[in-house]
């Protein structure tokens, strides 16, 4: 048995969680304030997942910023990355406009800003 410590990110209280594993599952979170906690626990031991925020360069020069819709496997952020750095697009864009579809699993880069 193996004991994990985090910080939980979910909300600004920022619990202390310890999470008990055995082969490589979860099998006691103690320390978290709410369910969201244990969730993060869960998630983070076994498959974290982050939402990336960057920018696009549009043809004219202009920097959109952008962040995947759905967080993605903290293991792909760099070949998200690339792709990111690879792409541009045309101006207009709209907040909420699909840059890149699923540019990891399910996740789409979608713009944050309007340009």
């Amino acid at each position: 048995m193996s004991k994990i410590n985090l910080t939980c990110i979910e909300c600004p209280i920022g619990c202390n969680i310890e999470v008990e594993m055995v082969d490589g599952k979860p099998v006691s979170i103690t320390g978290n304030s709410c369910p969201r906690g244990k969730l993060y626990a869960e998630n983070e031991v076994v498959c974290p997942k982050r939402v990336v925020t960057s920018t696009v360069r549009a043809t004219n020069g202009v920097l959109v910023p952008v962040k995947t819709d759905k967080p993605i496997k903290k293991s792909e952020m760099f070949e998200v990355m690339k792709k990111i750095n690879q792409t541009t697009c045309k101006l207009p864009v709209k907040i909420g406009d699909i840059l890149v579809e699923n540019i990891s699993d399910d996740a789409n880069l979608v713009a944050t800003g309007n340009a």
